[in-house]
């Protein structure tokens, strides 16, 4: 048995000590004043039945009782639920190449993408979400989990330096999604690319197909405005950057791939999502998860206190009920 609200007994501790102090007092204490005159008292002992007095008093005090027990909020046994959590398991594979340090979206493509995929992850309900990164090559970073908040520890820490290997292996990061799985033949798996697509390398449409064929579905979300912005390569804490130049030292010009990611999409039995500065938001991939037809992810059962309050409620107003239908009157003889 276990209270809610334990700081109430005290007050019901309180109350047994005040009652037995009253219990100290005559059963006549109610009528004190009277007892200067013979009269009053022949005439209250004539008419009031002081037993019935003391009875009341102490029916109450069982009432106040049973309420401050109830008022605790007592838990008695134990109450099992099976639970369902439906969802879709999803897949986000995160471009670090260093170009996504560009700053043609503001504060950056890789901050501007974990912003959005932060409240992405904040919003999912019972989805059950694994992170990859990858540049050159891929590394699954975070296994699937329905552990939001470790979900985005792990997205915090995600920076273009995670990976030594520079490109951009479309390929390579959806069969590492692929493997994120597990042995299930069911549908309701969703892989979410996001990379700017740039210096793209690899069989990323023809992988994609095959995974639309398994029922996996592939979304890509596009980083990046349409002109595309120089490459940070270096940032000091002073004002000075160093940008990314070419053999000839001239600026390189970062411009994302929409169409290469908009393919890979297409044939995956997904949606292309953008995100720039007035582009599409985590709502939109949001809206589209929420489509999904869902499956269940986990079916498991827990047991917790069940609440009893109601039950010292019912005696405690049945107690009142008592004392305020018992007489005080001393009944004639017929």
């Amino acid at each position: 048995m276990e209270f809610r609200y334990k700081w109430i007994v005290f007050l019901l501790f309180l109350s047994i000590i005040i009652f037995v102090y009253s219990k100290l007092k005559t059963e006549k204490s109610f009528f004190m004043f009277s007892l200067k005159s013979s009269r009053i008292n022949n005439t209250i002992s004539k008419n009031i039945n002081f037993k019935y007095i003391i009875w009341k008093r102490n029916i109450f005090f069982i009432g106040i009782v049973f309420l401050c027990i109830a008022a605790t909020g007592p838990k008695i046994g134990t109450l099992t639920k099976p639970i369902n959590r439906r969802g879709v398991d999803l897949v986000i594979a995160l471009d670090t190449s260093i170009s996504m340090n560009s700053d043609d979206v503001s504060p950056s493509r890789l901050e501007k993408a974990k912003f959005e995929l932060r409240k992405l992850i904040k919003k999912l309900k019972g989805d059950r979400v694994a992170i990859i990164v990858f540049a050159g090559t891929s590394h699954l970073y975070l296994p699937l989990t329905t552990d939001y908040e470790a979900a985005l520890l792990f997205l915090d820490e995600i920076d273009t330096e995670m990976i030594p290997t520079q490109g951009t292996s479309i390929s390579s990061a959806i069969n590492t999604a692929i493997t994120a799985y597990q042995d299930d033949p069911e549908k309701f798996k969703v892989i979410l690319l996001v990379s700017d697509g740039e210096d793209h390398e690899g069989e990323a449409i023809q992988i994609s197909e095959n995974s639309a064929k398994v029922g996996m579905i592939v979304n890509t979300v596009g980083v990046g405005s349409v002109n595309g912005g120089l490459v940070p390569i270096e940032r000091q804490k002073t004002s000075d950057v160093s940008y990314k130049r070419n053999n000839n030292g001239k600026l390189i010009t970062s411009i994302p791939n929409r169409q290469i990611l908009k393919k890979i999409s297409d044939v995956g039995n997904g949606r292309a999502f953008w995100f720039s500065n007035n582009g599409d938001s985590h709502l939109s991939i949001l809206d589209a998860i929420d489509n999904l037809e869902k499956k269940v992810i986990s079916t498991h059962k827990f047991a917790e206190y069940e609440d009893r309050y109601q039950i010292f409620s019912i005696i405690s107003l049945f107690f009142f009920l008592i004392q305020i239908i018992l007489p005080t009157k001393k009944l004639k003889n017929a």
